[in-house]
């Protein structure tokens, strides 16, 4: 719980009723075009953070989209610079210092557009409507998320003059590199970002059908083996069986890093258990469940872990590049040098202080000294505990207003800054994510669904709702 939480009585309280007028202006505000007319807008901003001169597009997105947005909120709005890469923006809207605060989060920056490469020719900056799926690189990551979430707000004010709670909404510009400077701005901002829980949009739901709370995030570190033997190739059959191949090593060492059936085989890069409530919250969890889903693969990693264990519970080491020489034209000769790239995707728990030397050392004992292990980054595991009282107010809120059960998920298998709300501000963390895994983010063709949009608003004004209106009679369960 965060140290500034309302106390257990106040989320035990019974969820009201969210009003239909709400659900109704909600559903009205997709449904009119309303909403894709403002996405059209924001996607038209190419802000890709990777490249140094879409600065000026994500300034021009900061004041002229966001800051009006949460002006109209009723928010004060500050920028702030950031020493390790683009701006912060901050807007706040205090009520009553006496009421619960809500942070919210988004960013503002996208992946390369990639343009060129999408089918149909459709322009990344032009959002395109085709059926259910709108396309355009931001839809779904995150532009059309954290668009979701304003026009809820915006409905509730707009409903009943006022939130019933304090708003801080924080939009970084960097999430897409890695959210350069996001820790140690909210280390130095504690005050300015305090709150009672994190109520923020990002990631993919479950599928395109179930709604879906997720608490945190898998963490990652990303490794290079380098085997650098010698400067030129040697002909294979002058030299084979003489000197060492170094794409044979490789090979070899990441088999001993992880076997061919994916199975980590290094202790030490394991979780130490899968603990009995994440092992419950997913025993009804089905992986894969849209219509264009790849099907798991049977016996493919921990084999004693169902596919949804195996994905939102477990760590796997994954290669992710693998070469030597030209691979597209070989010769006869034994190349002189080979280098992956694996990632390891790990759990809370998971000890990653260290993972070169005990890397490095696992190597050596299975005579692969000569292969040089580095990290090339890294991103914290975090998770808000599946019994926070927050997490069951949100689901039985959410229930509500959906003809399903909500799935919980303890975490994405993806990685996102969690561990900022979560190890530095103290706070708990529900992720509501407005978009699915076949979405195609950080790829052409990016699209967010219309349905889940539609579905998300009303969702997201049904959470804020609850929170600004608690009732008096306490939960009988």
């Amino acid at each position: 719980m965060s140290p500034y939480a309302p106390s257990s009585a106040f989320l035990r309280r019974n969820v009201p009723v969210i009003p239909a007028k709400l659900i109704h202006q909600a559903e009205e505000y997709v449904d009119s075009g309303a909403f894709f007319a403002e996405l059209a807008a924001m996607v038209s901003y190419p802000t890709e953070s990777a490249r140094p001169e879409s600065h000026v597009a994500v300034k021009a997105y900061l004041d002229e989209v966001l800051t009006p947005a949460l002006e109209g909120l009723g928010c004060s709005v500050t920028e702030y610079d950031n020493p390790s890469g683009g701006p912060f923006l901050v807007g706040r809207r205090i009520e009553d210092p006496g009421l619960p605060t809500v942070l919210c989060y988004g960013h503002a920056d996208v992946v390369d557009g990639h343009a060129g490469r999408w089918s149909e020719g459709r322009d990344p900056w032009t959002l395109t409507g085709d059926g259910d799926r709108w396309y355009g690189r931001g839809s779904a990551d995150n532009k059309g998320q954290h668009l979701v979430n304003i026009a809820a707000l915006r409905l509730l004010l707009a409903e009943q003059q006022k939130l019933g709670f304090n708003l801080t909404f924080l939009f970084e510009t960097g999430e897409e590199i890695g959210s350069p400077g996001l820790a140690e701005f909210a280390a130095a901002h504690q005050e300015l970002l305090r709150a009672d829980v994190l109520i923020a949009s990002d990631g993919p739901r479950l599928d395109a059908t179930t709604p879906t709370l997720f608490l945190g995030a898998r963490g990652g570190v990303q490794l290079q083996l380098d085997v650098d033997l010698r400067p030129d190739a040697y002909h294979s059959g002058n030299w084979g069986g003489v000197l060492r191949n170094p794409a044979t090593t490789l090979a070899g060492a990441i088999g001993s890093l992880v076997d061919g059936h994916g199975r980590i085989q290094v202790p030490e890069l394991l979780p130490p258990d899968l603990p009995d409530p994440v092992r419950a919250s997913l025993a009804e969890v089905t992986v894969a469940g849209s219509p264009g889903d790849p099907a798991p693969d049977p016996g493919w990693g921990a084999p004693e872990l169902t596919a949804a264990e195996r994905l939102y519970a477990w760590n796997t080491l994954e290669v992710l590049t693998l070469g030597a020489a030209d691979i597209d034209r070989p010769v006869n000769a034994i190349p002189g040098r080979a280098r992956a790239v694996l990632q390891l995707r790990y759990v809370v728990g998971t000890d990653v202080d260290g993972i070169e030397e005990v890397l490095t050392g696992h190597l050596a004992r299975h005579g692969y000294d000569m292969v040089e292990v580095s990290v090339l980054g890294r991103f914290a595991a975090s998770r808000t505990p599946l019994d926070d009282p927050w997490v069951g107010w949100a689901r039985r809120t959410l229930e509500q207003v959906t003809d399903q059960p909500v799935a919980v998920l303890p975490n994405i298998g993806g990685s996102l800054p969690n561990f900022v709300f979560t190890d530095i501000l103290g706070l708990p963390t529900l992720w509501l994510p407005h978009s699915y895994p076949g979405c195609l983010q950080h790829a052409p063709d990016e699209h967010l669904l219309g349905s889940i949009a539609r579905e998300g608003v009303v969702l997201a004004a049904a959470l804020f709702h609850a929170l600004g209106n608690p009732t008096d009679t306490e939960d009988p369960r």
